[in-house]
């Protein structure tokens, strides 16, 4: 059953605003709100942001720019790769969840379509977008934030913040992460080994403590000679295997934070004649689609990747149709996927 229960949305009510009646509200002549609008550098900056607020509020898209009520955006940054199996699920439920409510979704980046002299409200604005869906990575969190600071009404997906004017919408990556050193402890694993992205973000900083935390409850002392840090991709799983294996003192368990490095540890192993779960178990994450296509397949922790998508199309609307609402920050729990990649230690 579809959450949206309505068969066509608008934002902001019957009516959308003219440019009279956001001077009205800004208490400014016509003529500012124009060159507000047009991103006259001469503008007092206050005036400036009042007009812009008033903009936002109420809703108000250029001439000539897509209609306001049926458009929301997908921004991601030049570094954010929408190729990814993770990116690709989320844009999938964003997708879903906006046509369920017949709206259309913009795509846009960010940091390339933007110029250096408008606001980002102006950005979305000349982009026929009245709200935004957001993906960054560690480099441009602070995009966020500013598009926040506007009053832009947005939602990040997967990825959390702690300046509240920030609307975010993350997967606990804690949780089912120490669950899973903890089901490798309780198999008689006592040499488990962690592999992270070498470019660390929030969400694997979680994996991480989570990792630790894990150890501690396992009563297992954290080496940090068993932390790998890669790249994410096949390759750099295979590194880790083999690594992590040459060892004196070989972990019997990896735990891998990101999918392509438990994927490409285990195709590795097949190379090598490492028998996975035999000689070594393999834990992953995100549960993306090739995790139960390998052999043998992956345990992993799944991460609810397209509904993450579908809730942040559901959160949007409720914040462009009442943007004084208080900000909401949304944690959607994960699950262990036990399949084939685990057995019990050898003793």
């Amino acid at each position: 059953m579809s959450w949206c229960r309505c068969r066509a949305v608008t934002f902001l009510g019957p009516e959308m605003a003219s440019v009279r009646q956001i001077a009205e509200h800004a208490g400014v002549s016509i003529a500012t709100v124009s060159r507000v609008l047009n991103n006259d550098p001469a503008v007092n900056p206050d005036t400036r942001d009042r007009v812009l607020s008033a903009a936002n509020r109420w809703g108000y898209v250029p001439n000539g720019g897509r209609r306001i009520g049926t458009y929301i955006g997908f921004a991601y940054t030049s570094r954010t790769s929408l190729t990814g199996a993770f990116d690709c699920a989320v844009l999938d439920g964003v997708v879903r969840g906006a046509d369920e409510c017949r709206l259309d979704v913009v795509i846009v980046n960010v940091q390339r379509d933007k110029r250096a002299d408008e606001t980002y409200t102006q950005f979305f604005m000349r982009k026929g977008v009245r709200a935004v869906i957001l993906r960054t990575v560690s480099e441009s969190r602070d995009t966020c934030q500013k598009i926040a600071a506007e009053g832009f009404p947005h939602v990040v997906v997967s990825d959390r913040f702690d300046d509240p004017r920030v609307n975010y919408i993350d997967g606990d990556s804690t949780a089912d992460s120490r669950r899973a050193v903890e089901y490798l402890v309780s198999l008689g694993h006592r040499r488990i080994a962690f592999a992270m992205h070498s470019v660390p973000d929030r969400d694997h900083l979680d994996r991480f403590e989570a990792y630790r935390a894990g150890l501690v409850a396992g009563g297992l002392a954290f080496d940090e000679r068993l932390v790998f840090r890669h790249p994410s991709n096949l390759s750099a799983g295979g590194t880790i295997l083999t690594l992590s294996q040459s060892l004196p003192d070989p972990p019997t368990a990896i735990c891998c934070a990101d999918p392509l490095l438990a994927v490409g540890a285990v195709q590795k192993a097949h190379e090598l004649g490492i028998r996975i779960p035999d000689d070594v178990s393999i834990v992953g994450f995100d549960d993306i689609d090739l995790a139960s296509e390998i052999h043998p397949a992956l345990t992993t922790v799944h991460v609810y990747k397209s509904w993450l998508g579908r809730l942040g199309v559901q959160r949007l609307l409720e914040r462009a149709r009442t943007p004084d609402q208080p900000m909401l920050t949304i944690t959607v729990a994960t699950h262990l996927v036990e399949r084939e990649s685990v057995a019990r230690r050898k003793t």
